[in-house]
């Protein structure tokens, strides 16, 4: 945005004489809608108080009260971004205070609301998921999500206990409906840990020799609400299954903390698939202890639907 001094360089360029152009700049700023307003509710002001204080009309003249002169947030014109100014008067000293614009109160509500919203490798789109756009054609779907909506409807009174385990083919909703829940509690401000289990297995890999792997293992055990999306994606290690998910889901099985899910399979698919894990008949009974625990902390429920993605 032009500067102000700039902006009164340019009243005086090519003008007759300094006289004249301050007196065209003092006619244009006083019969400014708001500058009118703002002296009609103090006509105490005298001609000269007005005259010495004509730079803070003019700054308060210029800029926008309510976003209607800038084209976004980023595009603010006013002497300090993404604020408006409240003019005052103290003691004949006419003041200009600042405070956030409607699209500045908006963008840090928003920045608040994401700090409850914790997420390891998720997309944008995860952010931006609301219930007013989940696709609610069928009766099925209606289904899901009125449990869905049902868990967020008690949190406003006391957390419940259990998730849901939400299972179905690729590219039917379920990870857009519980980050439209995640989003949600947000702004209930009760926090949600977001994980995409693929990555998950990932970093703790490479976190193994790492001294901060329990740090990371304890902020998912103590999140208000864990959401492990695509569970049984990619193969994972007897020690990750027993060591870290056994680890996490026996804390919030202890603790009656809700855990969510998302998975391509069945929790019998799920079971099978982590008894993979390791060597021996052993690792069936170990993979059952996990889906003991999984149906402890969630209820299972079948997502059907087209996909989405297509």
């Amino acid at each position: 945005m032009e500067s102000i001094q700039s902006a009164l360089n340019r009243w005086m360029k090519g003008k007759e004489s300094f006289q004249k152009s301050m007196q065209q700049m003092r006619e244009e700023v006083l019969s400014s809608k708001d500058v009118q307003a703002f002296l009609n509710q103090h006509p105490e002001l005298t001609g000269e108080q007005i005259n010495k204080q004509l730079i803070k009309l003019y700054e308060y003249d210029i800029q926008s009260k309510a976003c209607e002169k800038c084209p976004s947030l980023e595009e603010c014109r006013n002497v300090v971004s993404g604020y408006v100014p409240e003019i005052s008067l103290e003691n004949d000293r006419i003041k200009l205070r600042y405070h956030e614009c409607p699209r500045q109160e908006k963008h840090l509500e928003e920045v608040e609301k994401r700090k409850f919203v914790q997420s390891l490798h998720m997309p944008r789109e995860i952010h931006e998921a609301s219930f007013d756009k989940i696709y609610l054609e069928d009766e099925t779907r209606l289904d899901v999500f009125a449990r869905v909506k049902s868990f967020y409807d008690q949190a406003q009174e006391e957390l419940p206990s259990k998730g849901l385990y939400l299972y179905g083919k690729f590219g039917v909703g379920k990870t857009y409906m519980l980050a439209a829940l995640a989003n949600a509690l947000a702004e209930l401000r009760i926090d949600t840990y977001f994980i995409y289990m693929p990555e998950l297995v990932r970093e703790m890999k490479a976190s193994i020799n790492d001294s901060s792997i329990n740090d990371k293992i304890d902020r998912f055990k103590n999140a208000s609400v864990l959401i492990l999306d695509d569970m049984g994606a990619e193969f994972s290690s007897a020690w990750f299954r027993d060591e870290v998910l056994g680890a996490i889901l026996q804390y919030r099985m202890m603790e009656r903390l809700p855990v969510f899910f998302t998975s391509n399979y069945s929790t019998d698919e799920l079971e099978s698939i982590l008894s993979q894990s390791g060597k021996g008949n052993h690792e069936q009974l170990k993979a059952a202890r996990i889906l003991e625990r999984i149906r402890q902390v969630s209820q299972p429920v079948e997502v059907v639907g087209e996909n989405y993605r297509e």
